[in-house]
């Protein structure tokens, strides 16, 4: 089996399994007790502190560690928030941000705030233009992923930081898939992170206040780490977490070499060995380990059942699985395909042979989810000015495939409109117009759900 899903958990780290293990004897203890065990035990957490505090680039007593990498941003974000209210309640996203920090935009909506959410390219970045130009005079505070967690792009967050930095306005960098790569850079002023993304166990975030950020933590007041994270320190697993920071850090530099080798493989040779398919974000600015592409004609969840089957484990952004009927805000975001979509994200070591494998199961997997769905064959025929596609009541991807089949039906310069009451449709149909080089003349109401117009133009 080929763990391929390293972004969402890497698996544990060697050398996090060992300084769990040897620290259980020793962490167990209240650090705040003045006995002999206690002393260990704030021995062992103190240290910690300092070690993450140097791979962060901080000091040490700007590092408090919390109970996961999502608390740390609810944290963060609501603590920063409250701390400048008396400037104003305006606060600033990026539309790809992940959903702990678009949930705490839009509790931070409900509560009376305001939020812009700035836009980004379709390779999934922002400019540091766009964050300048969200700036006003009552923004609280402005949130910027280091890179994203579904397609892997980097943001300019240094740049985004000096455009903060010069309007006084904080800036709190999510940098859970990052920092197992390296610090971020920049005058940022608030970070947090996860370790389970970087070969930790699970259970241990990162929240970083640089000096001088007006804080003020939410809810009751707790003596522990600031008063910033509420309750007792999981000392063995705190150890465990930053020793394998460590730990990967050191192998960062030539295991990054690697993985963007084997990355770089996929990126290319997928487009080649499946048609229909379209890679997304950046082919440049981009964590080493993560790839990401869409398949048109596929359903993600069968896609990814039958990669499963074949013994690969990975994620998908898709549309198309059992617990939503939405299009992950990421590709949405993007304006890219969302229908068959596949995250391959390689956790450290992974071997050339699998990668290899993998390519070469992919093709057979994909072609056979397709011909499940009936996706269309290649076809001459030119008949009608116009049709009409009734695709009410049928969820992605068969909107779209039923789109591809008419298609070479309609002369070049006629049109088809598609009826679905499917919310992917708003995505992907434009999408595949994009991918086939053809015009998406908009959306028009219809009695049920929506029409979407498409003009061949070859």
């Amino acid at each position: 089996m080929s763990y391929f899903d390293a972004a969402s958990a890497a698996p544990l780290h060697p050398v996090a399994r060992q300084a769990l293990l040897a620290s259980l004897d020793e962490g167990w203890a209240d650090p705040a007790r003045l006995y002999r065990e206690g002393r260990r035990a704030r021995m062992l957490l103190d240290a910690a502190r300092e070690a993450a505090a140097e791979a962060v680039g901080c000091r040490a007593d700007e590092v408090v560690f919390t109970p996961s990498g999502t608390r740390a941003l609810h944290a963060g974000i609501a603590g920063a928030s409250a701390g400048r209210r008396r400037v104003g309640r305006h606060l600033i996203v990026s539309a790809v941000e992940h959903s702990s920090v678009l949930h705490s935009a839009e509790l931070h909506e409900a509560a009376g705030g305001t939020v812009t959410r700035v836009a980004v390219n379709r390779a999934g970045a922002v400019t540091p233009s766009a964050y300048a130009a969200a700036l006003r005079p009552d923004t609280a505070l402005a949130c910027l992923q280091s890179a994203n967690h579904e397609v892997g792009t980097a943001q300019p967050v240094a740049e985004v930081a000096e455009v903060c930095r010069a309007a006084g306005v904080p800036l709190l960098v999510d940098a859970a898939q990052s920092l197992g790569w390296g610090p971020v850079a920049g005058a940022w002023s608030l970070l947090a992170a996860s370790a389970h993304k970087w070969g930790g166990p699970s259970g241990v975030g990162l929240l970083v206040v640089r000096k001088g950020v007006r804080f003020a933590a939410q809810g009751p007041v707790d003596e522990r780490e600031s008063g910033r994270a509420p309750g007792f320190e999981n000392i063995p697993a705190i150890v465990a977490a930053v020793a394998s920071l460590r730990a990967v850090r050191a192998e960062a530099a030539q295991e990054a070499v690697r993985l963007r080798e084997l990355t770089e493989r996929i990126r290319t040779r997928v487009p080649q060995l499946v048609p229909d398919v379209e890679v997304v974000g950046d082919a440049a600015q981009r964590l080493p380990g993560i790839v990401t592409f869409s398949c048109l004609y596929v359903d993600g969840e069968a896609l990814l059942h039958e990669l499963d089957r074949a013994g690969f484990s990975v994620s998908s952004g898709s549309s198309c699985t059992s617990s939503t009927l939405t299009p992950s805000h990421v590709l949405k975001a993007m304006g890219v395909l969302s229908e068959g979509n596949v995250r391959v994200s390689l956790p450290p070591g992974t071997a050339e042979a699998d990668v290899e494998r993998f390519l070469e199961v992919l093709p057979g997997v994909v072609s056979g989810v397709r011909e499940k769905l009936g996706a269309p064959a290649p076809t001459t025929a030119v008949r009608a000015e116009e049709l009409v596609v009734d695709s009410l009541g049928k969820r992605c991807p068969i909107p779209v495939i039923e789109l591809a089949k008419v298609f070479a039906d309609v002369p070049v310069g006629g049109t088809v409109r598609v009826l679905s009451d499917d919310e992917a449709a708003r995505l992907d149909i434009p999408a595949w117009c994009e991918m086939r080089g053809q015009q998406y003349v908009g959306e028009e109401p219809a009695e049920r759900g929506t029409a979407y117009v498409v003009r061949r133009l070859t």
